[in-house]
Parts: structure tokens; C-alpha cells; sequence
């Protein structure tokens, strides 16, 4: 059985000393398509929930999905609300020094800057732009510290937000990754295109969960692998992303 509990719902029950009935709780942001999104019905969908229902299936597991915002995601998985992340999150040095990681589920992913076609920016010296990126993220900590002298940096709570400003002109270029930009770009009939250049930031993407858990660690660690050897994993992204296979034989 898997359901979804919103971070709302989740407060609440916690408030109410309410017990969960599910052996592991997955917290996803539910706004970050094709890793995990909200459907048409409101149901959680993507790449990362197939994937998870995939793993406590073979781990024998039974898992409930919980809702929460991206800037606190890594919190309340210290505070104990959920028990494991899986949100697109890259593996990076500063995320490790608070939370522990299993095994990639999926390979690094390049960051992307999207903005007009017909935009001129000096790469090799930005200097007078407007740039945007979800806050609290690698490409948020990239700009920040690479891209801020002579520039505006506008950082955004949900990735939808952070696209509408680069639709409305609000920005004039936007760093993601590029599983979501692509997306993005495609859709946009032309008002927007890969622009400047390519970046590596983290590592790959990853589940998450809070230090000291090597049972639970051990056992996703173990799906994960057996789901990489079945070729599940390498099935659900080239159905999501159009990619791969990557941990085929």
C-alpha cells in the first residue's frame, strides 16, 4: 500500500499523536516533472514514485509518500517526518556533511542555462542580468557564488515559479537541471532555448536519509541494486527520460 500525506496532513497527525502504519515514509516535492509532480487528479506521479514503489515492493516494505516544499525537504527528514528523500536530489559534499545517501539512481545531471534565443550575453564576462534558479538548490549555490558580481540573482520556492518569470521576461536566463529544463524548452515554441553554457555541479541523484539508519540504508541500498541488475531502473528512466539504459550489462 502507498499513499501520499501532504506536508499539511502530516503536521496534523503528528499534532494529534497519530502513528504511522507504514514500515518507511518517502518525502518528494510533488512539483519537479518528470521526477515527482502532482497529476491532473492530484495524485503523486513521476519517475522517482514508480521507482519508489518499485523498491519497497522489493524490499518488502510498506510505504507512505509525504508532500513537502523543497527548502525544508532536508529538515523535516532530520526532524523525523518522513524517512527517506527521494526528490531529484544530486549528491553533493555539503548535503553529506547533514544526511547520509544510497547508491545513484540515476547518473549526474548537467545543469543548463535557459533563456531567449535571440539574447546576447558575453559568456566568457556576464555582467547587468537577471538570473534565476530554484532556492536551496546546487544551481541556486552556483550562481550565488560564481554568477552575483554585476548581476541580480532572484532565487524561487517551487520550479513552476521560477519558469514563469523566465516566460514573462522577468529574467532573462534560468539555471536547472536539464531533465527538467528540457521539458521546458521543448514546450515553449521557441521563446526559449539552451543558452551559454553547460555546467557540472553535483554528483547523481540519490535517496537521501538521515544519519545512523544502515538497516534501512542496507535495505533500499539492496533493492536499488537488484532493480539496476533486473533492468528495472534503466526501463523507468528511458520511459521518463528518454535516456539511457545506464546501469544495463
Amino acid at each position: 500500500m502507498n499513499k501520499i500525506i501532504t506536508g499539511v496532513a502530516l503536521g496534523a497527525m503528528l499534532g494529534a499523536g497519530s502513528s504511522f502504519a507504514a514500515d518507511v515514509r518517502i518525502g518528494t516535492e510533488g512539483a519537479y516533472a518528470p521526477w515527482n509532480f502532482l497529476d491532473d487528479s492530484g495524485k503523486l506521479a513521476g519517475f522517482e514514485i514508480e521507482l519508489g514503489n518499485e523498491l519497497c515492493k522489493r524490499a518488502e516494505l510498506e510505504c507512505e509518500f509525504v508532500v513537502n516544499e523543497w527548502d525544508s525537504i532536508i529538515p523535516n527528514l532530520q526532524a523525523g517526518n518522513y524517512d527517506v528523500i527521494m526528490a531529484g536530489m544530486s549528491v553533493t559534499e555539503e548535503r553529506m556533511e547533514t544526511i547520509d545517501f544510497s547508491a545513484e539512481y540515476y547518473p549526474p545531471d548537467p545543469s543548463k542555462f535557459a533563456g531567449s534565443p535571440d539574447a546576447e550575453i558575453d559568456w566568457e564576462n556576464p555582467q547587468g542580468l537577471k538570473i534565476g534558479a530554484q532556492g536551496a538548490t546546487i544551481q541556486a549555490a552556483y550562481i550565488e557564488q560564481n554568477m552575483s558580481e554585476g548581476n541580480d540573482i532572484l532565487t524561487y520556492e517551487t520550479p513552476d515559479q521560477s519558469v514563469a518569470d523566465l516566460m514573462a521576461g522577468n529574467i532573462d536566463v534560468l539555471l536547472a537541471d536539464d531533465t527538467f529544463l528540457s521539458a521546458v524548452v521543448e514546450g515553449s515554441g521557441g521563446a526559449v532555448a539552451f543558452v551559454g553554457p553547460e555546467v557540472s555541479i553535483g554528483g547523481g541523484v540519490a535517496m537521501g536519509m538521515r544519519k545512523g539508519e544502515a538497516e534501512l540504508a542496507k535495505k533500499m541500498d539492496t533493492a536499488l541494486e537488484e532493480l539496476k541488475a533486473d533492468g528495472t531502473v534503466d526501463k523507468l528512466i528511458m520511459e521518463f527520460f528518454e535516456t539511457g539504459p545506464f546501469y544495463g550489462e
